[in-house]
């Protein structure tokens, strides 16, 4: 049926549910796979969601705005409703999701492709070719003096070991204190021994290329969720090396994902822990915005020494054992042995983590939101009329929320984020403002990469429009204050400020976006939190970097250096957010924008 709305004509199936299953699924699409190699399809040559199949595609054969606008097809499932009042786009009011529909809303995470890489070249080539055309658009050589710079980066006067990727096509002075993933795996930083990647998505080649020569053959263990055709492609990726071998995480709750994205690395003069937001593919790491939390260098504990030994104030060490403990592998039990026999001790942030499962008793506060509760509780100080202070919320994709605030967003999952010391009066959460941060259509259009950067944030319309109530808690994307306004964010971040922004009571940098999936749900009468994925990430307090005054400083354009240096946090984007205008919409992948170009002179129709 030919529909006709606020982003031009196109047709539409009926079949509602069959495609809302696959429009965002946490399963990726694999039909592409085996026909990737010589161009029979513009697809990625490993696993990926719909909505980076369609990036990858738009990429591959844009479509300029000169063109005749084409048939503007949806996928399946895409209705048209009637416009609603100032809402911009066309939606249903109607009720929460249905359990299976809120599974996928959380491929989110999606699966990265190739295609940021792959700047507006055809992508009719055979493989040898297409790889070539890859290396030329991922390549990255370092300098001896960057290098050095780099080092002393990593070294020097950053307290919270809190970084950006380097984002090319920004002002260099913008990326002078940030990291690409040579810099984390060159030999400056260790003489590396093995190492582990934890991820979601995975090009084996890429990776193994990021690796300096004289490491390419060290064991490496990617730890992953694929299943079925997606874990056979994987393993058929990695063929050419002998050194590598896998982990298949156990997903056993539906549509749940292997989102975790680690490195540990183990050199001859110690143990390094890196915990990060990209996927290990090239256009993470080219044009989006992205957080790294990287460890000191652990040296090895004494022969002998207990088992208690090398703990950090911040329980990381336990902490990281029991998560990885979490994956009942075999594969794993090596690592968890080496991390045991090192020192952690100099660690000052905290591991909050989610692993699948349903968990009761003193369980329930060992992962997601409730795990957030418990530190807050235990180790953030209470402040004077906090009941004010906002919490942001920052990510890159949105599972379903239910008819209303009150079903997850504003009961259980704030009442997490607002617990503080037990000095704190009791809150009412209905006093604290919620700010989210996520991307307009106006921010995709005009950043780097163009439109084809909303495949890495795969909110569909089939989940929006079933949470209207939603988007006015919602709040653009700016980072003037680091370069990185035109650089689509892939970093996920949660905060609580004091109501001039100037203060910040904690900073968490993760892997979860904003899901249930993600975060767990409560269940049973709040007795059982169910969680469906893997996701990791570190928070940062002030009382672990010796601020008694229970707040760290919001850091501005030039951060101090010195002792002050750990009084002031440098988030990442501008503060406070600006919300959304009456002209303003969320970005949805899998709708049509052809109104107006982006900054390749492209439109969006996802089809």
């Amino acid at each position: 049926m030919l529909q006709e709305g606020a982003h031009g004509k196109w047709t539409v199936s009926s079949s509602d549910e069959s495609a809302e299953e696959n429009s965002d699924s946490e399963k990726p699409c694999t039909s592409s796979l085996s026909d990737a190699a010589c161009g029979r399809t513009s697809g990625p040559p490993y696993p990926c969601s719909e909505a980076r199949k369609v990036a990858h595609k738009r990429k591959a054969s844009p479509l300029k705005l000169t063109d005749e606008k084409p048939s503007t097809e949806t996928p399946p499932a895409v209705k048209q409703r009637p416009s609603q009042e100032g809402s911009g786009w066309c939606l249903s009011s109607s009720d929460e999701e249905s359990e299976d529909q809120q599974k996928h809303a959380h491929k989110e995470t999606v699966k990265e492709e190739k295609n940021d890489v792959l700047k507006e070249r055809p992508l009719n080539l055979c493989k040898d070719d297409k790889l070539s055309e890859n290396l030329k658009e991922e390549e990255y050589n370092v300098t001896p003096s960057e290098a050095q710079d780099t080092w002393d980066l990593v070294t020097g006067g950053n307290p919270f070991r809190f970084f950006l990727t380097k984002v090319s096509g920004i002002e260099q002075n913008y990326n002078s204190g940030a990291l690409h993933i040579k810099d984390i795996l060159s030999p400056l930083f260790g003489t590396l021994i093995s190492s582990a990647q934890f991820n979601y998505c995975i090009d084996v080649g890429w990776l193994v290329r990021q690796y300096p020569q004289e490491f390419r053959k060290k064991p490496l263990l990617i730890v992953h969720g694929e299943k079925r055709e997606s874990k056979a492609e994987l393993i058929a990726q990695a063929r050419p090396y002998d050194n590598i071998s896998f982990c298949q995480a156990k997903l056993d709750i539906a549509f749940g994902t292997h989102h975790t994205k680690m490195m540990l690395l183990l050199y001859e003069e110690g143990l390094r822990v890196v915990i990060h937001t990209s996927n290990l593919i090239a256009e993470d790491w080219h044009q989006k915005t992205q957080g790294i939390w990287l460890s000191p260098l652990y040296p090895r504990l004494p022969k002998g020494a207990s088992g208690s030994a090398g703990e950090s104030a911040t329980n990381f060490k336990s902490d990281l054992i029991s998560y990885l403990t979490a994956y009942s592998s075999p594969a794993l039990k090596e690592w968890i042995d080496l991390i045991q026999e090192h020192d952690l001790s100099e660690t000052r942030v905290y591991l909050l983590g989610s692993t699948p499962g349903r968990y009761q008793g003193s369980d329930k506060e060992k992962w997601g939101h409730l795990r957030l509760k418990k530190l807050l509780k235990e180790h953030a100080l209470s402040l004077p009329v906090q009941e004010s202070w906002p919490l942001v919320g920052q990510f890159s994709s949105i599972g379903s929320m239910g008819a209303d605030g009150s079903k997850w967003l504003c009961s259980e999952f704030q009442e997490s984020l607002v617990a503080a010391g037990s000095g704190a009066t009791t809150l009412r959460k209905c006093d604290v403002p919620i700010h989210l941060v996520y991307p307009t259509v106006n921010n995709v259009r005009q950043s780097l990469e163009g439109y084809p950067a909303g495949g890495s944030l795969p909110y569909s319309i089939q989940t929006a429009q079933k949470q209207l109530w939603l988007h006015s808690y919602f709040h653009k994307w700016s980072a003037e204050v680091t370069g990185r306004t035109h650089a689509i964010p892939h970093i996920k971040t949660y905060m609580r400020l004091s109501p001039d922004f100037q203060k910040i009571a904690w900073f968490l940098v993760t892997s979860a976006n904003l899901s249930k999936a993600a975060w767990g749900a409560l269940e049973k009468n709040g007795s059982q939190l169910m969680i469906r994925s893997y996701e990791l990430g570190v928070l940062f307090l002030p009382s672990a970097f010796g601020l008694d005054k229970g707040y760290f400083n919001v850091g501005g354009k030039k951060l101090p250096e010195g002792k002050d240096s750990a009084t002031y946090f440098p988030v990442p984007y501008d503060l406070p957010p600006e919300q959304y205008g009456s002209k303003d919409q969320p970005w949805i992948w899998n709708i049509p924008y052809t109104d107006a170009p982006d900054t390749h002179g492209n439109m969006w129709v996802p089809s």
